[in-house]
């Protein structure tokens, strides 16, 4: 038996009535755990490799607490909580970050993200969307959509309300984790599997995919879409909106640079270097042209802005005469830049 795991998470979760998994809390994944704890778990569940989403029982949830006390406190806790769990119990077993398989394995992954353990685009997520089901999200928790109606109607007999927040495959990051030093005003908007560093706060009308987030500090007024990581001091100005693909492999992955701000309704198809930015209202894709203009205003050249991904102090905007995307260098960005340095 290996005794080498990529990750390893003890979890509760919600199964409907054929059984299947709906959604599953992970109090405490970890990332790449010890050999020692990966050969004791091994141990009580029969574990022989590879990657696995494994039902456990109270009493093996007991027995599992009491196999790592010594080796981790903190896991050997979770587990002596989650035996006297009325909710079925799993053990997600990751040998390598290959694709997920199932509904565990799916929703460890989302929570490695969230808890800050691995940033957007670092893990395997091919396929996941087939094995998150869309289901109900209801002040009961997560609910089959094909058993929605009925637990509705029984609560309506007893005076109750079973109140609907959204049918998703996705939930609230906050209902899962609640990442250290963060504010987040309307937690709706920031999905499970969302990787928010400290010091963002993401303000009412921003929003934050899965697999995507902000290295922190900074402000996130608009949208953060699949694939796109947020540098640090970063301001995503109101409505704005970044565009990024996610899927197995060679694909973009946007990213923006430190201290970069993109305007209200502004948006994004390219990586941004440090310190660039998007005038309010201009939508910049990867074939879109672009004026470059020297220190006097003159055209150099036009190129697509692909040619300019990545590239640091660039101010983006659009001519108001003739409706041409320009690019010039951003003075106030490399004048700031050089007098951090200076006084560094």
């Amino acid at each position: 038996m290996t005794t080498s795991l990529f990750s390893i998470a003890f979890g509760v979760g919600t199964q409907n009535r054929q059984g299947n998994w709906l959604e599953v809390f992970y109090a405490q994944p970890l990332l790449s755990p010890s050999a020692e704890l990966v050969a004791k778990v091994g141990e009580v569940l029969g574990y022989s490799g590879g990657n696995q989403a494994i039902v456990i029982s109270n009493n093996q949830a007991t027995k599992l607490a009491e196999a790592l006390k010594g080796i981790d406190a903190a896991q050997s806790a979770l587990l002596t909580r989650l035996a006297e769990s009325h909710r079925p119990l799993v053990a997600t077993l990751l040998a390598e970050d290959s694709a997920p398989t199932s509904t565990p394995e799916a929703y460890l992954k989302l929570h490695l993200l969230s808890h800050r353990l691995a940033k957007p685009h670092s893990l395997n997520l091919s396929g996941i969307f087939p094995l998150l089901p869309n289901v109900a999200w209801t002040s009961q928790g997560a609910v089959d959509l094909a058993e929605l109606a009925e637990l509705q109607l029984e609560a309506r007999l007893k005076g109750d309300l079973l109140e609907v927040f959204s049918v998703d495959k996705f939930p609230k990051m906050t209902d899962y984790v609640v990442p250290s030093g963060v504010r987040i005003a309307d937690s709706a908007r920031v999905r499970l599997g969302a990787y928010i560093g400290e010091g963002t706060t993401v303000m009412h009308e921003g929003f934050v995919n899965f697999n995507a987030g902000t290295e922190g500090p900074g402000m996130i007024e608009g949208r953060v879409s699949a694939g796109v990581f947020v540098g640090k001091g970063s301001d995503l100005g109101g409505g704005c909106s970044t565009m990024g693909t996610l899927s197995g492999g060679g694909n973009i992955v946007i990213s923006v640079g430190e201290g970069c701000l993109i305007g209200a309704n502004a948006g994004i198809g390219i990586p941004l270097g440090d310190r660039n930015i998007v005038e309010a209202g201009l939508y910049i894709t990867a074939g879109t042209k672009v004026a470059l203009l020297d220190e006097q205003n003159a055209l150099v050249k036009v190129v697509k802005a692909r040619d300019l991904a990545g590239q640091p102090d660039l101010l983006f905007r659009r001519n108001s005469q003739n409706g041409a995307v320009e690019c010039k260098t951003n003075k106030t960005a490399i004048e700031l830049n050089e007098a951090l340095h200076a006084h560094n």
